[in-house]
């Protein structure tokens, strides 16, 4: 079985285990049997997607790669896979309104509160790539607004990419509140 994977899952497919893969940016545009691609892409041919924005999110990743392409990797320990620090109860009382699927599942994780539309929030938080279409509410909000790397750029390891954005977050909105 041939299989292709986009760059930003190589690294989870490492973990897993997986030792024969090709890495392509266009799934659809090699002769694999199956691609590895992120939960958001829609690729023409067979694929498994995977979500890698949280810590749980990355765990389960590797371990349904291990189950589909049955393999093992020794140096694989879940337990490596968190994120130390986060008080979720201290954070449920602070309201967050999130731009992005990526990010809510971050959010959430971190314990926020996630409201929408106009609700009463206390911060803003959007990927790099929706500033122009919200720039008048970034403005309303002045510093109570939080802007996160998209993929394109932040590491390509899903460890260091969810370690970079929940540092940030929990930096940034405990350090407001």
């Amino acid at each position: 079985m041939k299989i292709v994977t986009t760059p930003m899952c190589e690294d989870v497919m490492n973990l897993a285990g997986v030792k024969e893969y090709e890495v392509n940016l266009h799934p659809d545009s090699t002769d694999a049997d199956i691609a590895v691609v992120l939960s958001e892409t829609n690729p023409a041919m067979k694929s498994v997607k995977v979500k890698l924005n949280t810590f749980k999110q990355i765990r389960d990743s590797v371990e349904m790669l291990m189950d589909i392409f049955d393999t093992e990797n020794p140096e694989y320990n879940p337990e490596k896979i968190v994120f130390k620090g986060i008080n979720k109860s201290e954070n449920r009382n602070i309201n967050v309104k999130v731009y992005s699927n990526f990010l809510s599942d971050i959010v959430e994780d971190l314990g926020y509160n996630i409201v929408t539309g106009n609700q009463g929030y206390h911060y803003l938080v959007y990927p790099d790539y929706q500033r122009d279409e919200i720039m008048d509410e970034i403005v309303s909000m002045d510093e109570m607004t939080i802007e996160i790397s998209s993929h394109k750029n932040t590491p390509k390891d899903p460890i260091k990419r969810a370690e970079l954005r929940y540092k940030l977050l929990e930096k940034k909105l405990c350090m407001k509140h």
